[in-house]
């Protein structure tokens, strides 16, 4: 039951846990993965502040100011797109606020924390009298670093995956383990419909086969933090690897969120939260980044 496949790649995953208890404290890979994503974006991102003249210090008090309003923006975010799942008819106060504080089963919006990173770092800077466009532009490769780690998260809860799929990196899940049986599944929205008509049998089980939109979203990260890499020394103005990173992310987040059967939609129409504010993002970047690279070749002449 615990088991995942990757069956065309010949991948068999045996005993995959969401997590492991200690001295009777149950510990999630979930809060794990952000935990190390938090600690590796600092050491990171302290490198390159050395690197550029900065007070490498300076960031680690920016971690402390923002890690948990980011945590709170991408909790938030995730409640008022997905606020049915919370607000229901006679559920009662208490037990809804329980559920809306309770990360520790999923729920949190990627941008939504970005969100709230931002807001922080805006103050941060204020206050520090820093220059935002250069913090920003230090710390891209650390908030690309929390990203990659924190979607492994969503595959040991098997979560955030999308339509079915018979492709090459098809991921099988049994049904089993998310309990209630296929009709009930397909009921409450966990599976759709295309994945029920579509259910293999392995080991007297079934299984569903899903595009891992965890992995694609995981790998084009890491792809373009391998980009910003390369590019950061021959950056032509401060902003533009952070602009870099809107475009990118922003652009691999249209068509991975279109493959996800989990987005958050609008309140008043059938459209994508995610893919929406990804979009405007690609839209905005392209035109700051083409603004500044003008504003950049005309002060060369």
């Amino acid at each position: 039951m615990d088991d995942i496949r990757f069956p065309n790649l010949g991948i068999n995953l045996h005993n995959v846990k969401d997590g492991f208890t200690i001295f009777g404290i149950e510990i999630r890979f979930y809060g794990l993965l952000i935990a190390l994503g938090f600690l590796l974006a600092y050491i990171v991102v302290s490198k390159e502040a050395k690197r550029t003249g900065q007070n490498d210090e300076m960031y680690l008090d920016y971690i402390l100011w923002m890690c948990i309003p980011a945590i709170v923006g991408a909790r938030l975010y995730y409640i008022i797109f997905n606020g049915s799942a919370y607000f229901q008819k006679g559920k009662g106060f208490g037990r809804t606020i329980k559920d809306m504080i309770n990360i520790r089963n999923g729920g949190l919006a990627i941008y939504g924390g970005i969100i709230a990173a931002v807001i922080v770092a805006v103050i941060f800077c204020k206050k520090r009298n820093i220059k935002f466009s250069l913090m920003a532009d230090t710390a891209v490769m650390g908030i690309l670093i929390g990203q990659i780690l924190g979607r492994w998260g969503n595959f040991f809860n098997r979560e955030a995956f999308g339509e079915y799929t018979d492709s090459l990196f098809a991921m099988s899940i049994p049904t089993d383990y998310f309990g209630n049986g296929i009709n009930g599944l397909v009921h409450t929205g966990v599976i759709t419909p295309t994945m029920a008509e579509h259910v293999n049998v392995y080991d007297g089980m079934q299984w569903i086969s899903v595009h891992p939109t965890f992995l694609y979203e995981s790998l084009w990260n890491l792809a373009l933090l391998i980009f910003i890499i390369i590019y950061r020394k021959h950056k032509k103005f401060d902003g533009e690897l952070f602009l870099i990173y809107l475009w990118g992310y922003g652009l691999g987040r249209v068509w991975i969120e279109a493959l996800r059967t989990d987005s958050l939609m609008l309140p008043f129409a059938n459209i994508r939260v995610s893919q929406l504010v990804a979009a405007a993002c690609v839209l905005a970047a392209s035109v700051v980044l083409v603004k500044k690279r003008m504003d950049y070749a005309k002060n060369l002449e």
